[in-house]
């Protein structure tokens, strides 16, 4: 799965001379968190996040006065806070680079690129969707997490046993367990009975950690 299929096309953006008055509201109209911020010809030169514009407002405790806030938020601009040449990936980057990416800039969304035009944006939120879906979130059935050996053909005979017992695979996720030997998977199930697949599954010399409907 590539960027382009999970980015929100047509992002909100705004220009970096606005006040961050009104680039809260702008966001809050739009129920988004961050804005890609362009200049004057339509170029990315950076980006904002709610978090950037709420940490430069005056704290609760604050001893000015509500007109002096008004009147130094009213100067404040968005050029003044925003990443400036913020990371950004192309609608053709795969969507777990663009999570790896995040995660190792601690950054919660990226601007999405093709050649110097914005196409997109890919945030946090769009990746958590995803996994949501690859865990069959909103899926019934029968969801085992396994531990198993980390070594070649284990999930075919896991997937061959169940398909055997004439069960359907909706979901299926493959994570690092704490020993470098054994892999963990989280796997759901519809039309098979749970004892007769913790019984299958047992033949197959895997530990059953966790089972349950959902």
């Amino acid at each position: 799965m590539l960027v382009r299929e999970r980015m929100s096309t047509q992002p909100v953006t705004i220009r970096a001379d606005v006040t961050i008055t009104k680039a809260l509201q702008i966001m809050r109209e739009n129920e988004v968190r961050r804005l890609p911020v362009l200049d004057e010809e339509g170029h990315l030169v950076g980006i904002v996040s709610e978090k950037d514009l709420l940490y430069a407002s005056p704290s609760p405790a604050t001893s000015l006065s509500i007109y002096e806030m008004h009147y130094l938020l009213s100067r404040l601009r968005v050029t003044e806070l925003m990443t400036a040449d913020p990371v950004t990936v192309s609608p053709d980057t795969p969507l777990e680079e663009a999570a790896r990416i995040m995660a190792d800039n601690k950054i919660g969304g990226l601007p999405v690129m093709e050649g110097d035009q914005l196409v997109g944006i890919i945030t946090e939120t769009d990746i958590f969707k995803v996994f949501l879906e690859m865990l069959g979130a909103r899926d019934k059935g029968l969801r085992l997490t396994l531990e198993m050996p980390e070594r070649k053909g284990e999930i075919a005979r896991l997937t061959t046993v169940i398909a055997r017992l004439g069960g359907n695979i909706v979901a299926l996720g493959n994570f690092l367990g704490d020993d470098p030997s054994t892999g963990v998977i989280t796997v759901k199930v519809e039309d098979v009975p749970a004892d007769q697949l913790e019984a299958a599954i047992d033949t197959l010399g895997m530990k059953v950690l966790d089972i349950r409907e959902s």
